[in-house]
């Protein structure tokens, strides 16, 4: 049995988030139960926990970067001010202290939140050791509490190390809840932006992380189009701005990257900017051998900084990305010219010389990734021609013609009774360029050429376009005399992949 908990006004969205939070606080499991809450920084998983605290009257404690004994002093002090209590309550050692922890709720059911755990798991390894034990299936410590314990970080490769195969707490927790970024949708929702080609740019700066929009611009937001470039340059390229550093600042606080060498982290994501998505490709550029590099791709990936993404179609042929577009905006434009930028009026001649550069690196990759988003999320299924398993990119190779073929949109539908599985949606998506009969030219090319390996007979073509100044349009071939191009109805995305049309008599 579990109660609803009114979500707080000033919680934005978050209902999902919310909704998992507050059934986990007011379950009326017996014992106490273990949750872990993770993300990366800026999120807004403070303010969710903190809110959830104080809708239920549970404990709040934010961990600090010490060693163990400042950190029980100051734990000590927090729950002697809970507890409505002079001073601060004495806490000998670990164990006491998660004695303590456990004991706060033993009647009913109530949340008790360390955030930023992986500090204490920092100077105190054998912490979730001891945290194992006390929550052993019939400790008494276990049996005789009701609270309901929250794990929180922002480090995501220490979180996801908590939970591996053979750690500790594998398999003790009920709740596992990540909190991402906004998506396109809800970003420009939060932001209060409803001209698409604006949130569209501002979602290319910013990306979804909510305090970007708020306390790293003091609340300063473009309300035109026409304000746009002003507003890159003096909120987030200015000496002051702290987006300006936000990039570095996010890497070297990350434990695992801290405690190596931050040089090549930097190097690799910028190589990544600059179109190097390959493994190989990445090593070549940088000067390293492979082998040196996977461990720096890991590292990456499991922070949350990189994503890799399988070749839908050619599997094992990995690419990594950047996972969040105020990261390729920050390796793309601002942390190469950083020297520039603390000139005299520096934000304003950096922006206005690297307009080609923000238009490749920047505009054209996020677009894509908001093509597969509105594809894998938002697209109903009739519009796609049915029911779609996987969405992802692909490059094929054409032997005839002795060249590939890069794709920026494959959704595929699952395995058919004969085995087949039902290619949906080939898909271009560009920024600011002209797409027509060339795009769907090649896009009918590699339906040819995928005809053995899928079942392509009811796929679709569809070419998304962001226009710099207009919305996003979709190409139409009329000429008849190419019928391979002319079968069912293209879907086109607007506003960068969140609205859709259909467009009849097109190419499928």
């Amino acid at each position: 049995m579990t109660f609803d908990v009114e979500r707080p006004a000033d919680v934005f969205d978050r209902e999902q988030e919310w909704w998992a939070l507050s059934r986990f606080a007011t379950s009326d499991s017996p014992g106490a139960t273990l949750g872990f809450v993770s993300g990366r920084r800026r999120q807004g998983k403070t303010v969710l926990l903190q809110a959830l605290c104080e809708a239920t009257g549970g404990f709040y404690y934010e961990a600090l970067q010490a060693e163990p004994a400042e950190s029980l002093r100051h734990l000590g002090a927090a729950l002697a001010r809970y507890q409505q209590r002079p001073g601060r309550l004495a806490l000998d050692d670990w164990d006491e202290a998660l004695e303590v922890l456990l004991g706060l709720s033993d009647d009913e059911p109530a949340p008790v939140v360390i955030d930023e755990f992986p500090y204490l798991v920092e100077s105190a390894p054998d912490l979730p050791s001891r945290l194992q034990a006390m929550l052993g299936p019939r400790t008494r410590s276990r049996v005789a509490s009701r609270a309901r314990l929250v794990l929180c970080g922002s480090a995501l490769a220490m979180m996801g190390r908590l939970l591996t195969a053979d750690a500790p707490l594998r398999g003790r927790s009920s709740l596992l809840l990540t909190v991402d970024s906004f998506n396109f949708r809800t970003a420009a929702a939060f932001w209060g932006i409803e001209d698409p080609e604006l949130a569209f740019r501002v979602y290319s700066v910013l990306g979804g992380t909510p305090a970007y929009a708020r306390e790293f611009v003091d609340h300063d937001l473009p309300t035109s189009s026409v304000e746009f470039d002003d507003w890159v340059a003096r909120a987030v390229l200015a000496p002051t701005s702290p987006l300006l550093h936000e990039g570095d600042s996010l890497l070297v606080a990350e434990p695992s990257i801290e405690a190596r060498n931050p040089a090549v982290y930097h190097s690799v994501l910028g190589s990544l900017v600059a179109g190097r998505t390959r493994h190989g490709e990445i090593a070549a550029y940088l000067g390293h051998r492979n082998s040196d590099l996977g461990p720096v791709l890991s590292v990456l990936e499991e922070a949350g900084f990189v994503t890799r993404d399988d070749d839908v179609v050619r599997r094992r042929r990995p690419a990594y990305r950047i996972a969040d577009p105020y990261l390729r905006f920050h390796y793309a434009v601002a942390r190469p010219r950083r020297d520039r930028l603390r000139r005299p009026d520096g934000a304003r001649q950096v922006w206005r010389d690297q307009q080609e550069t923000y238009r490749a690196q920047v505009l054209g990759p996020t677009f894509e990734e908001m093509a597969r988003t509105w594809v894998r999320h938002f697209a109903a299924p009739e519009r796609l021609g049915g029911e779609v398993s996987e969405v992802g990119r692909t490059v094929v190779n054409d032997r005839s013609a002795r060249r590939s073929y890069e794709v920026d949109v494959v959704a595929i539908g699952p395995a058919a009774d004969n085995g087949r599985r039902e290619l949906r949606v080939l898909g271009e998506a560009k920024v600011g360029q002209r797409l027509g009969h060339s795009a769907l030219g090649k896009l009918g090319r590699v339906r040819e050429l995928l005809t053995e390996q899928f079942d392509t007979t009811r796929t679709r073509l569809a070419v998304l376009r962001r226009g710099l100044r207009g919305r996003a349009a979709a190409a139409r071939r009329p000429d008849r005399s190419r019928p391979a191009l002319h079968r069912r109805t293209m879907t086109a995305a607007h506003a960068g992949g969140d609205r859709t049309r259909s467009l009849p008599s097109m190419h499928g």
